[in-house]
């Protein structure tokens, strides 16, 4: 009885997949943009200066400028390399 229900939850979890990726390719087709939108180059520039100052952390650069963590992160590390 368990395993008769794991093949049906199997099964539908592969529709939903396969309806997802259709609904992806559909869209990039007609030419709409997936993703998050990227960081401005501005606000690229102001990330850098603020870390290259010193004075302050990454959560407080982040929280001033309205980005992520992450955002502020990744630029250090872009810096660095």
């Amino acid at each position: 009885m368990f395993q008769m229900a794991g093949v049906f939850a199997e099964l539908e979890r592969a529709v939903i997949r396969e309806r997802v990726m259709a609904g992806l390719a559909r869209a990039k087709a007609q030419g709409k943009k997936l993703g998050r939108r990227p960081t401005d180059k501005s606000t690229e520039r102001k990330i850098e200066r603020a870390l290259s100052r010193g004075n302050r952390g990454i959560r407080k650069i982040a929280r001033e400028l309205g980005v992520g963590v992450g955002t502020v992160q990744r630029i250090k590390a872009a810096m660095a390399a």
